[in-house]
């Protein structure tokens, strides 16, 4: 009896068949067909979707990194600019240096004030147009100079930052340690503790860097580079 039942199914399936292949299949068989070529068709169309989902995942990435980017130049310009503002307030400070002096004494120390004050200028006139070159070499000489002078942190601060400009972040750290520890009380002395620990992470010694932003927070709480240490400091200890 099994096999006349599945002799009997052969026979319908091929009447089906035939039927089909004449354009007469039932409307309802039809639409049978449609509906599982449909429901294969969208099982076609889903790697499609998460293609597209996967393409715009990484338009949205590389959005993020973009304006991490952006972020990150906008933060470079900032510092630029507080750099400059406290060069210009230090160069402002040198004004009444070159005011006239009465009498012979007074005339030949006006003199040798001027040049102190030149120096100094022509120095950080190279630090402003970018000549590293010139202002390592003038502000080198300022110092050797007039190790005295009272804009001698102001000067090895430059220095310093003419180093790391230039990208010899070794001779950086040395000479911001040298603002650090020679002007404690001065008001580069913040600044140099926080551009030291900048110079030791492009150096790569991460551990270093950390310790010279504490150090900043410990002694300098209330300076304008606690704000950042910190924030340095916390992107450390994510890392």
């Amino acid at each position: 009896m099994g096999h006349g039942l599945l002799e009997r199914v052969d026979r319908a399936l091929s009447a089906h068949d035939g039927l089909r292949d004449a354009g007469g299949v039932p409307e309802g068989l039809q639409s049978g067909h449609r509906s599982r070529a449909r429901t294969r068709q969208g099982g076609h169309r889903r790697p499609g979707r998460v293609a597209e989902l996967a393409t715009k995942i990484e338009r949205l990435e590389q959005s993020i990194a973009a304006l991490e980017g952006r972020l990150e130049v906008s933060e470079h310009r900032v510092t630029q600019a507080l750099e400059e503002a406290r060069a210009a307030r230090s160069d402002a400070q040198l004004a009444p240096a070159t005011g006239a002096a009465s009498g012979a004494d007074a005339e030949g120390e006006d003199v040798a004030v001027s040049d102190e004050v030149r120096l100094y200028r022509e120095a950080y006139a190279s630090w402003r147009e970018g000549r590293s070159d010139a202002c390592v070499d003038q502000f080198t000489k300022f110092l050797q100079t007039y190790a005295a002078s009272e804009y001698a942190d102001d000067a090895t601060y430059w220095l310093a930052d003419c180093y790391f400009k230039q990208g010899n972040f070794s001779a950086a750290v040395l000479r911001f340690d040298d603002v650090a520890r020679q002007y404690p009380s001065g008001n580069k002395a913040p600044d140099a503790l926080y551009r030291q620990g900048e110079a030791l992470l492009r150096m790569g010694h991460g551990k270093a860097a950390g310790n010279a932003f504490e150090k900043v927070l410990r002694d300098y709480p209330d300076s304008a580079r606690a704000t950042e240490a910190k924030r340095q400091l916390d992107l450390l200890k994510s890392s």
